[in-house]
């Protein structure tokens, strides 16, 4: 879906690893093949077209569509799957599929594992003995330079999620107008346990603008954010300093 996915798995049996690891890229395949709008022939397209039914698509189409109406009920429609009049998932299952695989190599034995789709991370487990993993979050003002760094200590899972206006411009939309959304904000990092609702979230709360996001996030369990506006004045949820470091 036009986006570069890496991977650093830690630990595990070789061989092991290794089959899972191209298990977990296949999967990835799979769901451009089924969930990609830049595709004619996804089962998503042609679902929007009409052309298929929710039953007669993969069962994960139903899952993530199930997994959006949750997200658009939480957010109270500040997430949609509707654009331009058509069913779009794309806010919600890149982060779904990159938390999948994820888990995919865990359980195959792996002891630590960060994959990253297009800057949206989900880690697992650990990089090495008393080591956490570590992630750096781009400053969306100063080009090469980091607004801080998310430490995965003491936790099992975390997953850091960014939307923002800074490399992509203004293509996240506001549902209440069906156009780009125009806020004060230029980025939005969201910090959970799963990358499914720390991506989900993060273009939510963009699309909200920096004061009535940072009170939505702070009622969210187990979320912690971090909001840079337009004027650079940066926003905090009251936990995010303990995820710091």
């Amino acid at each position: 879906m036009g986006t570069v996915v890496s991977f650093d798995i830690r630990g595990g049996e070789p061989k092991a690893v290794q089959t899972a690891l191209e298990e977990a890229i296949a999967q990835l395949h799979t769901v451009d093949a089924v969930f990609s709008t830049y595709r004619e022939d996804s089962q998503i397209s042609r679902l929007g077209r009409g052309e298929l039914s929710v039953d007669a698509c993969d069962p994960e189409v139903a899952e993530v569509l199930e997994l959006c109406a949750e997200a658009e009920r939480l957010s109270e429609g500040w997430f949609s799957t509707q654009y331009a009049g058509v069913v779009d998932p794309t806010g919600l299952v890149k982060g779904w599929a990159v938390e999948r695989v994820a888990r995919h190599l865990l359980a195959a034995g792996a002891t630590g594992v960060s994959v990253n789709g297009g800057g949206d991370v989900q880690l697992c487990g650990t990089p090495g003995p008393q080591r956490p993993w570590r992630v750096g979050v781009s400053d969306p003002l100063r080009p090469g330079s980091l607004a801080a760094v998310v430490s995965a200590a003491g936790v099992d899972e975390l997953a850091i999620a960014t939307s923002g206006s800074a490399e992509r411009g203004t293509h996240i939309v506001d549902p209440s107008t069906g156009r780009s959304a125009v806020t004060d904000l230029v980025a939005v990092t969201v910090v959970g346990p799963r990358l499914t609702w720390a991506d989900t979230w993060a273009t939510a709360a963009f699309a909200m603008g920096s004061r009535q996001a940072l009170a939505w996030l702070e009622s969210l369990p187990g979320i912690e954010a971090l909001l840079i506006t337009a004027g650079d004045e940066v926003r905090c949820t009251g936990g995010l300093a303990a995820r710091l470091g």
